[in-house]
């Protein structure tokens, strides 16, 4: 069928492209791999990449509010209603009282919640370490040591 790709074939050597000397295109093609896996290694019912993020956050720092989570994730509060919901539909997290403030809302896990993320946790630790095999643990190190002072210098901008 026409405009189709065919995956079978053997992509053509990129190699001395223009594109192959920018980190974000290499940067982008990394997350494509990365998150294919990602989503592979917890199947098909699994949780989706920010979910699962918004998850580990709320099992680390319990009570803390929607606002403070998204704030963490870097995504703007409309768009954290969403995973949220999920996870409260998946009896992960549940929302309950700030004292002094009706009108704030703390995330809390469940007992679900903090043995699915431990089962969850262990699942992305064996992705990360099946993917990134190929690197000896000095490289996974400076290129997690790159990435966080890439975002930090992001964030002084």
């Amino acid at each position: 069928m026409a405009g189709r790709i065919d995956r079978n074939r053997a992509a053509p050597d990129m190699r001395g492209s223009d594109l192959e000397e920018l980190i974000g295109y290499n940067l982008k093609r990394a997350y494509v791999i990365v998150q294919a896996d990602f989503r592979a290694s917890l199947g098909k019912d699994g949780l989706a990449p920010r979910v699962f993020s918004a998850l580990s956050l709320v099992v680390q720092f319990p009570h803390t509010t929607q606002s403070a989570l998204a704030r963490m994730l870097d995504i703007e509060r409309s768009g954290l209603v969403a995973i949220v919901d999920e996870l409260e539909e998946r009896g992960y997290l549940a929302r309950t009282a700030v004292p002094g403030d009706r009108r704030v809302q703390a995330l809390v896990p469940t007992t679900a919640g903090r043995h699915a993320y431990a089962d969850i946790i262990a699942k992305v630790h064996a992705h990360e370490e099946r993917l990134f095999s190929g690197m000896t643990r000095s490289e996974r190190q400076s290129l997690l040591d790159l990435l966080k002072k890439f975002r930090d210098l992001e964030g002084q901008s």
